[in-house]
């Protein structure tokens, strides 16, 4: 993380039987892949990963309203955002849950604020204003208390100690949606496997989210009830052939797939329009769920930028012109925007990873670089810190690289040097030429021993074509001589 840069080093999907509904269903079936997909990115980027950021489950979660008010404030005091932060702790812990040992809050946004005199104001403008009084107005989210508990209990098993959960509503749609969509209004409609969401967002706050129980699975499972196949079979199909609006196929209509079954059974046919009449089928009652949503929150005539899909079921072909066809909203993919440099990670592009994309925005503005430890303040900055650095980080890490143990260097017989006088001349150039490669900086008490790994000396591929070419062209003079004195 280098401020609003952050750069992705690893990135890894794999299946979970243990998930349904976007909740831990079985944490044993969750603890187990994930513990394996831990340790597979710790031994290939060689840390230990201690931390991580889990997003809440999106069903069943319901929102209610919630007010608080702060009567007692100084006449002449500014507000500012510790008092929205305040005000928003006190309308969540306001806020009577039916039943408290099966409930949580997930989290709450703001809607409007008032200072006695205006209203409807919103939480930029109210900032820096003068009152008395300040009120709010707030959207909570409920969900189940027994989804948090299974995370955590999942997170202790594979190692992890600190955890932080976000409510991936709102941390998805910032990662996918532009300003101007969640200025003017929008809805995001965040189509996954096992639920799907719709997030309306308008004059950029958050303001109505619902959920239903139903996504990708159950396309999955459509295709393998009809065709007597298995789940997996079932998925690759849908991925590979799967589309909506089989009028609208052209050429690929009239193509078959070919299941070659075992020996006891027959080889089974499936016309890829028929495939796509089962996915429409389905996706036309999801779609049609999260319309009736929209028309219940009161703002299907404020969305003005349409809809934006985005989870995997959002790339399945022809799903855009199909939510126009029958909703008439415009509608696009939401891919996440260019928050993160990703280069070496496949699938991050893809719509899969916009809610992992998004729980990473999220940290990052909340807790920045976990890697680096707390950053140096301004008084304890060391004037030995060469020109050039600028920053606190940068000071960081000159501070931890020069109490760091210096590395051995190799010698002759087991191809390390030693610092001594009788080094040869040519062995201290070479070394000298050489460049450390940057290694990740840690704090003090995660650094047990470091050694700085030396890049190796490699030769240059245009001096040796130049050295080639030159050869080669002496030659042909040579030979040009010898028959002109011929």
């Amino acid at each position: 993380v280098d401020g609003n840069d952050v750069q992705i080093v690893y990135y890894k999907e794999t299946p979970s039987a243990g998930i349904r509904y976007s909740s831990v269903f079985n944490v044993m079936h969750v603890t187990e892949p994930l513990r394996r997909l831990i340790a597979e990115a710790e031994e290939e980027l060689g840390i230990k990963i201690t931390q991580a950021v889990v997003g809440m489950p999106k069903f069943p979660v319901r929102q209610e309203s919630s007010k608080a008010e702060l009567p007692d404030r100084e006449e002449d005091s500014d507000i500012t955002a510790e008092d929205i932060a305040f005000l928003k702790s006190l309308a969540e812990e306001a806020y009577p849950l039916g039943n408290p040992d099966k409930e949580a809050i997930y989290g709450a946004i703001a809607q409007s604020f008032s200072d006695g005199e205006n209203f409807q104001i919103i939480e930029n403008d109210i900032i820096g204003m003068t009152s008395s009084v300040l009120e709010g107005n707030f959207k909570i989210f409920i969900g189940k208390k027994s989804d948090l508990k299974k995370i955590d209990q999942v997170m202790n098993k594979v190692g992890i100690t600190g955890t932080k959960k976000y409510f991936t509503a709102d941390t998805t749609a910032k990662a996918v949606l532009t300003h101007s969509e969640m200025e003017n209004g929008v809805a995001l409609i965040d189509f996954g496997a096992g639920s799907t969401s719709v997030t309306i967002y308008q004059d950029n706050i958050m303001r109505h989210y619902a959920s239903i129980p139903f996504g990708g699975k159950n396309i999955t499972d459509d295709i393998k009830s009809e065709c007597q196949i298995s789940e997996r079979l079932a998925e690759n199909i849908k991925l590979a052939f799967g589309a909506c609006m089989p009028d609208k196929l052209q050429s690929l209509s009239e193509k078959v797939i070919k299941i070659m079954s075992s020996d006891m059974e027959p080889e089974k046919k499936l016309p890829v329009k028929y495939l796509s009449e089962i996915i429409t089928a389905r996706v036309e009652e999801i779609i049609m769920a999260v319309l009736y949503e929209i028309w219940q929150s009161g703002f299907a005539d404020s969305i003005r930028s349409g809809i934006v899909v985005t989870g995997g079921c959002a790339q399945i072909p022809n799903l855009g012109n199909f939510i126009y066809d029958i909703s008439g909203y415009r509608a696009r993919t939401g891919y996440a925007q260019n928050h993160f440099s990703h280069m070496g990670c496949d699938g991050m592009s893809e719509t899969t990873a916009t809610t992992s994309l998004g729980l990473l925005l999220a940290a990052r503005d909340e807790i920045g670089n976990c890697a680096c430890g707390e950053p140096v303040s301004e008084e304890t900055e060391t004037e030995s810190a060469p020109a050039g650095m600028e920053s606190i980080a940068d000071k960081d890490a000159f501070e931890i690289f020069n109490s760091m143990p210096e590395a051995p260097k190799k010698t002759a017989e087991d191809s390390f040097y030693t610092s001594t006088d009788s080094q040869p001349e040519e062995a201290a150039q070479e070394e000298k030429e050489e460049e450390p490669i940057q290694t990740t900086i840690f704090r003090d008490d995660e650094i047990e021993k470091i050694e700085v790994v030396k890049k190796p000396k490699r030769k240059n591929p245009f001096k040796v074509i130049w050295t080639k070419i030159v050869e080669e062209a002496e030659g042909l003079y040579d030979n040009v001589n010898q028959d002109i004195n011929e």
